[in-house]
């Protein structure tokens, strides 16, 4: 298979036509992937808090499931982002989506026999999923230009809506069919997660054929060649702007971890006012299509108003879902429902003008290593998030919790413009 990648490459390195076909067939494939993944994405964060709370007894470790699953998803970041490097994206995000079905495997076994043990560990390898299903937006960019990076991601994006949508409102239904077969109804959304995820890395591994990322290497090369300058080649390599990695990092980084707190605590914070399994599921589903849903319009608008604007309304629409959720009464569906829509989109404008931030700063020689790197942080923001959520909403209160959030969305704003004034000098 490598041979014939190799002998098909000069196709597309002198070839425009045939690149964008490429382009186009990528996304198509990343499209596929992100379908699947989504439905496995939705299972852990709708009942992994509910699972460790029935086997512990405490909504105080009701944190520790997500925490467990971004912080597995922060070594798969790593991992994918290294082999990704070396070998390409296809074997690295088949990888993860493939160990993330393995995982969710686990957390059924886990179910079954009521080990938190197992639940743990599991849940720990089921976030190479969710690493996997977040890096996929990386591919659709390869071949992208710059002009069509942010549009190149929501569209990777946007994709995931239907999987992530449906996973959460088929809560109830799974749990019928895990019921029926003999296991406990918590276990059903995971026979979801581990067949998606399993299909999303068979379709990557068996479809992204040539790999964009290699492609995209060769392509620079090329040019680069054409120019008759070696020190050129060189300089490239090197030229990194590392304001604008730091800036796209802290937006990634921060915004997932104003989402993923005050998410996970909503099951939670819904179940202690007297809501049901169905209940729950509508609201997460509503929020994880705004995480997802609005990506067309918003990489659309981060390439056309600009990276800065869209990252100031992030930090602004997250801020805003905290003191809403803050103030909601537990009972609310309605405000409950508002404030997750408002976290799902503010997260939305976080991540896709973050990552265009960090594809405009990196070099397609580098990118890939850069791009796991900073995932990796994301994931262990996510997992710091999940954590200390638990702890807070136990020792304190969910609205203490939307508080904070709001507060560290709002950070958001001056490390923006800084960064700007600090380009202008």
């Amino acid at each position: 298979m490598k041979n014939n990648q190799s002998n098909t490459m000069p196709a597309y390195v002198h070839s425009q036509e045939a690149q964008q076909k490429l382009y186009k067939r990528t996304l198509t494939i990343v499209l596929m992937s992100q379908i699947f993944g989504g439905a496995g994405l939705a299972a852990g964060i709708t009942v992994g808090a509910l699972l460790a709370q029935d086997m512990l007894g405490t909504e105080s470790f009701a944190g520790l499931p997500a925490a467990l699953f971004t912080l597995g998803s922060a070594l798969a970041a790593y991992l994918i982002g290294g082999i990704s490097q070396r070998k390409g994206r296809r074997l690295g995000l088949s990888f993860g989506f493939i160990t993330g079905g393995i995982g969710a495997i686990g957390v059924i076994g886990a179910a079954t026999i009521s080990s938190p043990i197992l639940l743990f560990i599991s849940l720990f390898i089921y976030g190479a999923g969710t690493s996997s299903n977040l890096m996929a937006r990386y591919a659709g960019t390869d071949l992208a230009s710059e002009k069509q990076r942010a549009t190149a991601i929501s569209i990777a994006m946007v994709a995931t809506t239907f999987g992530a949508v449906a996973g959460p409102n088929l809560v109830t239904p799974m749990g019928k069919v895990a019921t029926a077969i003999g296991l406990p109804a918590l276990a059903g959304p995971f026979i979801l997660a581990a067949f998606a995820y399993i299909l999303a890395g068979l379709t990557i591994l068996i479809y992204l054929r040539p790999d964009p990322l290699l492609v995209a290497r060769e392509i620079a090369l090329h040019n680069q060649i054409e120019a008759n300058t070696e020190s050129a080649i060189e300089a490239n390599k090197l030229r990194v702007n590392r304001v604008g990695v730091f800036v796209g990092a802290m937006l990634l980084v921060l915004s997932h971890v104003v989402m993923v707190a005050i998410m996970t605590m909503t099951p939670v914070h819904m179940q202690n006012h007297g809501s049901g399994l169905t209940a729950i599921g509508l609201v997460i589903g509503l929020h994880v299509a705004a995480m997802y849903l609005p990506s067309l319009g918003t990489g659309i608008l981060v390439d056309r108003i600009g990276r800065t604007a869209m990252a100031v309304a992030s930090g602004m629409t997250l801020a805003l879902a905290g003191i809403l959720a803050a103030y909601a009464p537990g009972d609310s569906l309605l405000w409950l429902t508002i404030a997750l829509i408002l976290l799902g989109l503010g997260w939305n404008f976080g991540l896709i003008s973050g990552t265009a931030i960090i594809i405009d700063s990196t070099n397609v020689h580098t990118r890939a290593k850069t791009q796991g790197s900073i995932d990796v942080w994301v994931a262990l923001g996510g997992s710091a998030g999940s954590i200390l959520s638990g702890i807070i909403v136990a020792y304190s209160s969910y609205a203490i919790l939307g508080f904070i959030g709001a507060y560290l969305a709002l950070l958001l704003i001056p490390i923006i413009f800084w960064a700007r004034m600090k380009q202008k000098n």
